[in-house]
């Protein structure tokens, strides 16, 4: 691990076990997760939606919703605004945006309070908008790291206060603790800078945690990284992966053995192997949140080596407002 505080994204990792235990005991959260809940609990259907890390959140946000018997479904911003499914009136809406400006979810957002439905948002502090699950500040690296794992506890005490059968008080109190020893021992020290891609594989909803630790790897170390569901991984990406690769594969859950088969085949192909696992007894989707603690470890040292910032993600041409703005909500 690199010296603590030399990054912005490093300071943010570090402080997630104390984020968490803040959201977990902070009575002004517990009101606002109350009253989403009590909103919530009226509707029909939920569509959680989000952009990039935050559809990630939304993935895994719907299938705790769906362990509390909601009907509950994970779309992209962007497919909502252009392509939108069909919502009907009783329905109801979670806007996942770590930053709180991202234009395709505030257009989301928009469109569901325009359409009178019961839409709540899970975001940073301090953005000023109603009906919300307020996580953390804004983030100063644009490696998003606390504000994922911070938003993904949200949807977990959202869920919990609904009625989801795994997401227990006891399970929600040992998440701080998990993160903690997570990022103590990550189990991702072994893993080395590819000479082409890094490529991360899991089953179920450690799949989504495999997309997840791409996008860190290369937002924070600008290396190709690619995450995939393990049977998706077998049906043709598999046999292009060579010896300049390196496969993550994470082996909690794999209750058909597929993700290690998967380790075994890149294995015999002369893929170099490490398999990650997540030992906390957390039910497995909560399991995710110090799951991806460990990867955006694994980022920060790989950005580190290369002598990358972190903490800036999008340059030259790729951070041009306009391009940012795309999408965005249309002011009066």
């Amino acid at each position: 691990m690199a010296q603590q505080g030399r990054t912005s994204f490093e300071h943010q990792i570090r402080s997630q076990p104390a984020e968490l235990e803040r959201l977990l005991t902070a009575p002004h959260t517990r009101e606002q997760v109350h009253a989403a809940a009590e909103g919530l609990h009226r509707v029909r259907r939920i569509w959680v939606v989000g952009t990039g890390s935050s559809q990630h959140v939304a993935h895994l946000g719907a299938a705790m919703l769906q362990d509390a018997g909601r009907s509950a479904h994970a779309v992209s911003s962007m497919q909502f605004v252009r392509n939108a499914p069909i919502v009907g009136p009783h329905d109801g809406v979670v806007i996942v945006t770590h930053s709180g400006e991202s234009a395709y979810a505030m257009a989301a957002r928009a469109l569901a309070f325009t359409a009178g439905l019961q839409t709540i948002t899970i975001t940073r502090r301090g953005t000023a908008l109603n009906d919300v699950i307020e996580t953390v500040d804004k983030e100063t690296s644009e490696t998003h790291s606390v504000a994922y794992t911070t938003g993904l506890y949200a949807m977990a005490l959202l869920a919990a206060e609904m009625g989801a059968d795994a997401i227990t008080p006891d399970a929600l109190a040992a998440v701080p603790g998990a993160v903690s020893a997570a990022l103590t021992d990550t189990g991702t020290q072994a893993v080395p800078a590819p000479g082409r891609a890094l490529v991360f594989v899991g089953a179920g909803p450690s799949a989504i945690t495999a997309h997840e630790g791409a996008v860190k790897v290369r937002e924070a170390a600008h290396i190709l990284g690619e995450g995939y569901d393990a049977e998706y991984l077998l049906h043709g990406s598999g046999e292009l992966l060579g010896s300049s690769d390196h496969l993550v594969a994470l082996t909690s859950p794999d209750e058909d053995g597929l993700v290690e088969g998967v380790a075994r085949a890149a294995e015999r192909a002369g893929v170099g192997v490490t398999r990650v696992t997540e030992p906390s007894p957390l039910p497995t989707l909560l399991g995710q949140i110090p799951y991806a603690a460990r990867l955006q470890v694994l980022a920060l040292r790989l950005a580190l080596s290369k002598r990358r910032d972190p903490d800036t993600v999008a340059v030259g041409p790729w951070a041009d407002p306009g391009l940012w703005a795309i999408g965005a909500p249309r002011s009066g």
